[in-house]
């Protein structure tokens, strides 16, 4: 299993897919299965039936998961796809941005 670069709360950008070259925020990841849920982002429409958190039932829209080698962190500076490292600062390891250098 690969470690995945990509957290919670970050700004990402879709490589491949439907929604190619739109970006979102991540809501949740999912290491188990190499995927993450991007708010408004791979809507599906999930057919649900009636139950206590929903009396009426009917289509609900949600955002699907999508795999982590479709997406790519945007650079803070640029607001392009770049690849995440990792370097030590202050006795604290630290992600920073490989096109800008920047921390994120």
């Amino acid at each position: 299993m690969t470690k995945i670069k990509i957290k919670k709360g970050d700004q990402v950008i879709v490589l491949a897919g439907g929604d190619k070259g739109k970006t979102g925020e991540v809501v949740r990841v999912i290491p188990s299965k190499n995927r993450a849920v991007v708010q408004s982002l791979n809507m599906i429409k999930k057919h649900t039936k009636p139950s206590a958190t929903s009396p009426q039932g009917g289509i609900v829209e949600m955002e699907a998961p999508i795999h982590i080698s479709n997406l790519a962190l945007v650079d803070p500076e640029t607001g392009k796809a770049t690849k995440v490292g990792y370097r030590m600062e202050d006795d604290k390891k630290v992600r920073f941005a490989k096109k800008s250098g920047k921390t994120v």
